[in-house]
């Protein structure tokens, strides 16, 4: 289960990853193994035209139970992407823990300008380029918390410290290196 989760955990981090999803028939489809289900639900969050850089999910799969946890910044999200995931081919069971950011205009204000400083930053620009950013920015209560998978710990750090210029209560920071993920992904499978 630690290894599922974790792959999981990982899956929606990930910055490039297939750009498709199943729809096999769920009577007549062989097992499917788990990273083939996580790919397709990655896929699925991912190509949600509503997701942001301001939402941040994350996945933990074990026999076809899929329990999402993370933040979203509006309830529709929450029952949209919980929807689009059960659809996957080899999900048997969606446990929606998606929480709802706050309505705030602080918050809104605090996304908007540390989402500015981020993407408008020269080691940033090929990040914003992108379909999906991988940089997402969870604010709730004024409290800051950066997710996502950047190339280096200099972008890590540089991103925190353009987090903090705007007056949060605090920026935690999780982003994660694309070599930490990859040692990760080498580690459980």
């Amino acid at each position: 289960m630690f290894r599922n989760a974790m792959l999981g955990a990982l899956a929606l981090a990930l910055v490039s990853g297939p750009a498709w999803a199943s729809d096999v028939d769920r009577t007549n489809a062989p097992e499917r193994k788990s990273l083939q289900v996580l790919n397709d639900i990655t896929a699925q969050v991912r190509q949600y035209t509503r997701y942001t850089i301001f939402d941040d999910v994350n996945v933990a799969i074990d026999d076809g139970v899929v329990r999402l946890t993370g933040k979203v910044t509006a309830p529709f999200k929450r029952d949209d992407i919980a929807a689009r995931v059960a659809r996957v081919a080899g999900v048997t069971r969606v446990q929606n823990d998606l929480g709802v950011l706050p309505v705030s205009p602080f918050d809104d204000d605090l996304r908007f300008r540390i989402a500015r400083a981020i993407y408008s930053n020269a080691a940033f620009w090929t990040y914003a380029a992108m379909a999906n950013p991988p940089i997402h920015i969870v604010v709730e209560n004024g409290r800051v918390t950066l997710t996502g998978v950047v190339n280096s710990n200099v972008e890590r750090m540089l991103a925190r410290s353009l987090a903090t210029t705007f007056g949060a209560f605090s920026v935690k920071n999780d982003l994660k290196t694309d070599s930490e993920v990859r040692e990760m992904l080498e580690k459980v499978s």
